[in-house]
């Protein structure tokens, strides 16, 4: 037992995930021992500097830094002496949003040697359905002593150190009873609900949840377009279905531009594959939701196109870049794919995000970013709104009229709903996703 009074714990990979469960666990008295490969990445968090924006994640680590609760290496064998270890890879998604675990294959295979008997190796990366059980056989066939355990992370960006403390429920997912109550006992400091099943049904379970979501949002996205053509107001509309007492206040029934960042993308991917290859296409739902989310970033494109007679050379400024509020990563984000499809079709893009990391991603051809909402307007003929900042329920509209070619705003957020009335006595126009 370390001078903590509590075991010693390895986290393997340090991007979002892992950073978050590291600083996690060492707010609740635990000796943390991060490892990450790249050496970038760990020469930033030993100056207190995460990979990407997190609120109070910067703060957390340093705090752990000094209290020397928190360290961080390259190598693997600074694992040892750690009673469980998190792989907590953000897992790798391709460009069509299926999975590519390798990543968490090799570590799997490379951390064994240094793993003590009995050692836990906790998976909160996310894996696709069958395959905990083919990485648990890997790890028992180096030390038949250790175990593998699924715990999938269930974090939502901007407010991921509140949900790995609070989590509400915890999935452990093993195929040994004795590691199933030791992770458990673990995650005790959490007071949350653990639900202890087997590897698959584990797997299963952060599928379905994901799956589940995504079908939602597909759903009201469909809902909200029919709803614009026929006179009817979705807003209206997503109120009762919330009041239903059957779905509820925070069902997933917002309409917009789609689902982005690849994680509900993965887990459609994941059941679709699973249906064609296994279960003689019984549930195609899966691949129909993920095709009709990868095209429906276009609905903004054909908003353009309807508001200002057509696209080809119209100046249209983009507010918000990254694929959700409160956090810095442009990966998978679709308002790029926004950005991109509007400039493949001729139109001169201007783009403004708070906190965007500009150069974490290839960015589209011809986009220019901007360092204010007002810059960006300059010569507009239209604002869209396509992450909901904070930031934004202060701009200054008044200022970026003066700015503007034309006065069109577009909120696919509905995030200014209860300014609508303000700005169009200011002369704006307004357009949602939704409404006629």
């Amino acid at each position: 037992m370390n001078q903590f009074q509590h075991p010693a714990i390895g986290i393997v990979g340090l991007w979002h995930l892992g950073c978050t469960i590291a600083v996690c666990w060492a707010d609740k008295g635990f000796l943390v021992k991060g490892v990450d490969a790249d050496e970038a990445i760990i020469n930033n968090l030993r100056q207190g500097q995460p990979p990407l924006f997190e609120p109070g994640l910067s703060e957390s680590i340093q705090k752990n830094l000094a209290a020397g609760s928190l360290s961080f290496s390259t190598s693997l064998e600074d694992i040892k002496g750690c009673q469980f270890v998190f792989v907590a890879y953000d897992t790798p998604v391709k460009e069509d949003d299926e999975s590519d675990i390798r990543i968490i294959q090799e570590t799997v295979i490379g951390m064994a040697p240094f793993l003590e008997s009995e050692t836990i190796v906790i998976i909160s990366a996310q894996l696709p359905l069958g395959t905990a059980r083919a990485l648990r056989v890997l790890l028992k066939k180096i030390e038949p002593s250790l175990e593998l355990v699924y715990s999938p992370e269930n974090l939502r960006l901007g407010q991921a150190l509140r949900c790995y403390s609070q989590p509400g429920h915890i999935v452990i997912g093993s195929d040994d009873l004795r590691a199933a109550d030791k992770v458990e006992k673990l995650f005790s400091p959490m007071n949350a609900k653990c639900l202890k099943m087997n590897l698959p049904s584990a797997e299963m379970a952060k599928h379905a949840i994901n799956t589940f979501l995504a079908t939602s949002i597909t759903l009201a996205n469909q809902w909200a377009d029919l709803c614009e053509a026929s006179g009817a107001s979705y807003f209206d509309v997503a109120s009762a279905i919330k009041h239903d007492h059957r779905i509820g206040e925070k069902a997933y029934v917002a309409q917009g531009i789609g689902f982005s960042g690849g994680t509900l993308g993965r887990d459609l991917k994941v059941l679709d594959r699973y249906n064609r290859e296994y279960s003689e296409n019984l549930g195609p739902l899966f691949g129909q939701v993920w095709d009709y989310n990868a095209t429906r970033f276009e609905v903004v494109k054909r908003k353009c196109e309807k508001v200002l007679g057509g696209i080809q050379g119209k100046i249209i400024t983009l507010l918000g870049m990254t694929y959700k509020p409160g956090t810095s990563t442009l990966r998978r984000s679709l308002p790029l794919d926004v950005a991109e499809d509007l400039i493949n079709n001729g139109s001169i893009i201007r783009a403004y995000d708070p906190k965007a990391d500009w150069d974490s991603v290839s960015l589209p051809s011809g986009l220019q970013v901007c360092r204010s909402s007002l810059e960006a307007a300059k010569g507009s003929e239209i604002l869209i709104l396509l992450t909901d900042w904070p930031e934004f329920l202060e701009l200054d509209f008044s200022g970026l009229m003066q700015n503007m070619k034309q006065a069109n705003f577009f909120d696919t957020k509905n995030m200014l709903k209860n300014q609508y009335s303000k700005l169009e006595a200011m002369g704006f126009e307004i357009f949602t996703i939704g409404e006629s």
